[in-house]
């Protein structure tokens, strides 16, 4: 199985699921997920949903730039994510970079099981990060 193919193919499936359902990604966080978010910790699957449904905007349109994957020798990935965020009303897109370290689970072939980092960049150019 190629890296980079099934990168592409999670990368893909999340961010569809969040422009158009973000309760929907419940199924790709578990318990021990954690999510950081403007330097908030956010720990498991219904926490990290309940942050991402949420946000102060509803509608949205990711446009992936790029997906890096590094297979990790534990059997899972981490895998950058860049690209803008376009959000309805709104006539410039945001820059994004996510970081995601992913794990194969019984309820998706890959979901995210340790940390997700998301990192919006605005004109000040703010970067939020996280320690893994």
């Amino acid at each position: 199985m190629d890296p980079d193919a099934v990168a592409k193919a999670f990368v893909e499936h999340y961010y569809s699921t969040f422009d158009a359902n973000r309760a929907g990604l419940a199924n790709l966080y578990q318990e021990g997920s954690m999510l950081t978010f403007e330097g908030q910790k956010i720990q498991g699957s219904q926490n990290i949903v309940a942050k991402l449904t949420s946000l102060p905007f509803q509608q949205c349109k990711h446009n992936i730039t790029t997906v890096d994957c590094q297979p990790s020798g534990s059997g899972g990935m981490l895998v950058f994510v860049s690209g803008t965020l376009q959000l309805a009303g709104e006539q410039h897109a945001l820059k994004f970079s996510q970081v995601i370290f992913s794990m194969a689970s019984a309820s998706f072939p890959f979901s995210i099981s340790r940390t997700s980092m998301f990192s919006y960049l605005i004109d000040l150019w703010l970067i939020y990060c996280c320690r893994c």
